[in-house]
């Protein structure tokens, strides 16, 4: 077989499984947005059956022989071809180290777990969560296993997000830059604080749609291969090169959080949509790398939506989308309001000086329960404890 057969075929096959993975996004998107509340334990079984389908079919026999025949004639290829065959042949290497049971039954565990999370957030009762986390640290303390590491299992799990970075690594930053802000948000804690109650209003909800709406469409998010759609917890997915979808929640309560996550998830659908077309369907049209995709939607999200010139262009449209409630405000105002520094409970909700502390904290749970050295049972009052050592926060309830 020529190599150029041998890319044909490969193509094809990746074509196959990038198919049924953009399935199983669809289910996934549907399970977040718009499933009736009966249907999460089918949902669960059809996510698992399409998990251990597409699994099978990327450790076949016929993708092993393919990528056999072309590290052969890895130097004879062009530049992009070669970067084809190099990153299918490092994620089948690790697949093959995943037995499909595992991969069915982790599959089932995350969507009874995602059913199970939403319903002890809504009645902020941790108990309805615990065991279905206590078997997903289970698993992925397996999965670190099967994938294998050197020293810290987390690095296993690391690997498939930024590859080549550590836990060790990533321990020596945090502990620098923890300190650090940590000491800012308490100095600016201590300092006079700017108050904005022309904040405290009802933001209705159509208002903010319309706004965010405006917004997604300004910065180039092509909404003829894309669409915004509400869901519990703010998220980007890909089903295909034509149909990028982002979510946002909207708080009435609450002027910005929609919008920042709005923008936050435009960034990352800039990204997807900017793949090339002749890439679709194979592993030259995903991220390398996650903090490469969260920079763009960082970017968005605090580069331009906090800056003055945003606010300077767009406030008009603010005002429009909500009539008589900001008439005496100026982008100077919103500017400094949408800037403050708070200590805040959520994380997508935090400002730029107190973000890094929320993604510390959870790193140093997420390391010590994978380690054993937390049980899942002790994870809120060990969340309390880190939440009040990072950022002062006492927690009031388990929905926080």
């Amino acid at each position: 077989m020529t190599a150029d057969h041998a890319l044909k075929d490969l193509r094809e096959k990746l074509g196959e499984l990038n198919d049924v993975a953009a399935a199983l996004s669809i289910l996934h998107w549907d399970q977040q947005t718009y499933m009736p509340p009966k249907a999460g334990e089918g949902r669960g079984k059809q996510i698992a059956t399409l998990s251990a389908l597409r699994h099978r079919m990327f450790v076949s026999s016929e993708i092993s022989d393919l990528l056999s025949e072309l590290r052969g004639s890895i130097d004879s290829l062009a530049p992009d071809d070669r970067v084809l065959v190099e990153e299918t042949a490092y994620d089948f290497d690790r697949a093959t180290k995943l037995p499909e049971k595992f991969v069915q039954e982790l599959a089932q565990t995350e969507s009874d777990a995602f059913e199970a999370w939403v319903k002890a957030k809504k009645g902020s009762n941790f108990s309805l969560f615990q065991p279905h986390l206590e078997k997903l640290v289970d698993l992925q303390r397996q999965k670190s296993d099967y994938l294998g590491y050197e020293g810290d299992p987390y690095n296993a799990l690391l690997e498939i997000y930024e590859r080549g970075m550590t836990a060790e690594k990533v321990a020596e930053v945090f502990t620098a830059i923890g300190k650090a802000q940590g000491d800012l948000v308490h100095a600016i804690s201590e300092s006079t604080q700017l108050h904005f109650p022309w904040l405290d209003q009802e933001w209705k909800q159509k208002g903010q749609w319309d706004f965010g709406m405006k917004i997604l469409a300004n910065i180039g998010y092509d909404l003829h291969a894309g669409r915004q759609d509400l869901s519990e917890h703010p998220f980007t997915t890909t089903f295909g090169f034509h149909d990028v979808r982002v979510t946002t929640r909207v708080h009435e309560d609450d002027l910005f959080s929609a919008l920042m996550s709005t923008l936050h998830e435009g960034g990352h659908a800039l990204y997807e949509q900017g793949f090339l077309e002749k890439d679709a369907r194979t592993p030259l049209a995903e991220a390398p790398s996650l903090g490469i995709h969260e920079s763009q939607s960082r970017m968005w999200e605090n580069m331009v939506g906090r800056s003055l010139p945003f606010w300077e262009h767009y406030l008009p449209d603010l005002k429009t989308a909500f009539p008589g409630q900001l008439d005496s405000v100026t982008a100077q105002d919103v500017y400094r309001a949408i800037n403050r520094v708070q200590r805040s409970l959520i994380r997508v909700e935090a400002d730029e000086c107190t973000y890094n502390l929320h993604i510390i904290l959870r790193f140093e749970l997420e390391r010590a329960m994978l380690s054993g050295d937390l049980k899942v049972a002790d994870l809120p009052g060990a969340w309390n404890e880190k939440m009040m050592k990072y950022l002062g926060v006492d927690v009031p309830d388990d929905a926080h």
